[in-house]
């Protein structure tokens, strides 16, 4: 599976943007996919998951009313929707698959779970 993120990009703060991960591949083994973002200096952040067959969705708690995940399987594609930015949403935002077998929420939000990654797309938020 390969995975490619786009729509990362400066935006001030308060604004929006939404970012894509587009998969390939053996898509088919695809359980779940996450995103996740990492500033430099810091621990890598979780910042939601989104079941592969059903849609359902799990995020960190301060992303919680202001990103959404959504996916189109038609187009092998998850989206992450952001509102609201503010500076320290700052970050290179990543997007992970988790492939062959489900796996525990708690795995998948601890981030060692994931059998694919993304290179990841930058998200500067100016002040």
């Amino acid at each position: 599976v390969q995975l490619v993120e786009s729509g990362g990009g400066s935006v001030q703060a308060g604004g929006s943007l939404r970012l894509s991960c587009a998969a390939s591949g053996r898509t088919f083994e695809i359980h779940a996919m996450g995103w996740f973002r990492r500033d430099p200096g810091k621990e890598p952040e979780f910042v939601g998951v989104v079941h592969w067959r059903d849609g359902s969705t799990y995020y960190g708690d301060s992303m919680k009313g202001r990103f959404t995940i959504s996916r189109d399987n038609a187009k092998n594609t998850v989206y992450l929707q952001m509102h609201t930015l503010d500076p320290t949403a700052t970050a290179v935002y990543y997007c992970a698959a988790s492939a062959a077998k489900p796996r525990t929420l708690e795995a998948l939000v601890r981030g060692r779970d994931y059998n694919y990654w993304g290179r990841g797309t930058q998200v500067p938020v100016s002040s």
